[in-house]
């Protein structure tokens, strides 16, 4: 096989002494031949034709020794034609051992060139990585600096510094995103400069987590616990877990159309609060909220679970909203008019201990499942009509101090008063089957059969 090394057999020279024995064999066997054939030509042959004989037998002899000369040089010619072939198949299978040599030294030599050209581009990648990786921080630190300057104008340079950082560089959006909720958590001077600043940053927040724009950064999530907002405007976003938990919120804050994911945390102060259109499986959390002036969440889609216990709201509207899960508003007050008109609760609903200072329209809402209005207290009209409850509900020593109407009402299950009261001042109507009689002058009192 070519490039297989030869087997290790040495050649063997043959001496000159076997030569010559060969020869003096050859010597000694024309003698013998020649001596035996004279010896019979003399006994054999008559005097007169003795001498022929003796001639044939001396040209006989040297024939043998001729021939057998002959036959040695035939195989010493023999031998050197073997001797030649095995050197040239020796030359053959050093040749391909050598060329095998030298292609695996080139296969090699190439093997460690394209290594060592691996190497130097890693190197060079790994010297750019560093170098992007320094500029990238040396533009982030100068950056958070402006940020920290005495100057309102500077500051409004480092935060677009920071937002073109973030877009040209997807990876650090998520430390920028907090490092701009950190800078509205910090406490806010009353200065009209350091007002404007801190718009632009909850205008610059905003503008990247609405989907529909150019310069959308999905995925990022806000954390605004305590800190002071002015009209934020999140109308169109899309929110992952944004937190504005003890949050000052003036002006108007807008949710509007928003897509709520993961959660929702909105238990701070507002002035004015729009929920309208929302949509997504969000858990809205607004316990311990305190909205002064007006609230609405007319037509929202609200497909995770809403608690808003304890919370204090001015006049507020749900008005055509639906509820997909558990709504609680346990010990609320609703300081203004409360409107869940035509909403569709498809969970169950709480109100119990909830104090409503105005008017409370459940007009054409739909109640799919448990509803409780215990311990309620209804400061104005409270109007379900055309309502409908398809689950048990029930308004134990729950107090109306307005006009109440079930006009038109369905339900599946008699609704439970036990021992509500309604004012004796003004007019109700009750479910077919509710037990009302005096309690006093100022109170009816309703009960069970």
């Amino acid at each position: 096989m070519p490039g297989t090394s030869p087997p290790d057999e040495r050649l063997r020279v043959m001496p000159w002494w076997l030569v010559l024995i060969g020869l003096l064999l050859a010597a000694l066997l024309g003698w013998w031949v020649l001596y035996w054939l004279l010896g019979e030509a003399d006994r054999a042959a008559a005097p007169d034709t003795r001498a022929t004989l003796r001639i044939d037998a001396i040209r006989t002899g040297l024939t043998v020794v001729v021939g057998t000369g002959g036959g040695l040089a035939l195989l010493l010619a023999a031998r050197r034609q073997w001797i030649s072939e095995r050197a040239q198949r020796h030359q053959e299978v050093v040749a391909a051992a050598d060329q095998a040599h030298r292609d695996r030294v080139q296969a090699h030599a190439e093997a460690v060139a394209e290594a060592g050209q691996r190497h130097q581009e890693h190197q060079a990648e790994a010297a750019a990585h560093d170098a992007a990786e320094r500029r990238l921080t040396e533009l982030y630190t100068r950056a958070v600096e402006l940020l920290g300057n005495d100057n309102a104008a500077v500051r409004l340079g480092g935060l677009h510094a920071l937002e073109r950082l973030a877009q040209d560089h997807p990876a650090q959006r998520t430390t920028i995103v907090g490092v701009l909720c950190a800078y509205l958590r910090m406490p806010s001077p009353d200065d009209a400069r350091e007002a404007e600043v801190r718009r632009s940053a909850q205008r610059m927040l905003t503008r990247h987590l609405r989907a529909d724009g150019d310069v959308f950064w999905p995925g990022m999530r806000l954390d605004l616990t305590g800190a002071r907002l002015d009209d934020f405007d999140a109308t169109g976003c899309s929110l992952d877990d944004a937190d504005l938990t003890g949050a000052t919120c003036t002006g108007v804050t807008r949710f509007t159309g928003a897509t709520l994911r993961g959660r929702l945390a909105l238990g701070a102060s507002f002035d004015t609060l729009l929920l309208d259109g929302v949509g997504g499986d969000a858990t809205i959390v607004l316990d311990d909220a305190r909205v002064t002036g007006g609230f609405s969440a007319d037509g929202a889609e609200i497909g995770g679970q809403l608690s808003c216990q304890r919370a204090t709201i001015g006049e507020t509207t749900w008005r055509g909203t639906t509820f997909r899960r558990t709504v609680t508003f346990d010990h609320t007050t609703f300081g203004g008019s409360a409107s869940f008109r035509e909403a569709a609760f498809q969970g169950g609903l709480s109100l119990e201990h909830t104090t409503f200072g105005g008017d409370a329209s459940f007009r054409r809402a739909h109640f799919a499942d448990l509803a409780l209005f215990r311990w309620t207290e209804f400061g104005g009209e409270a109007s379900f009509a055309d309502a409908r409850f398809a689950g048990a509900t029930s308004f134990g020593r729950a107090r109306f101090h307005g006009p109440v109407t079930f006009e038109s009402v369905t339900t599946a299950h008699r609704p439970l008063f036990d021992q509500a009261r309604a004012t004796t001042s003004a007019h109700h109507t009750w479910p077919d089957g509710t037990h009302v009689e005096p309690l006093d002058t100022d109170w009816l009192l309703l009960t069970d059969p």
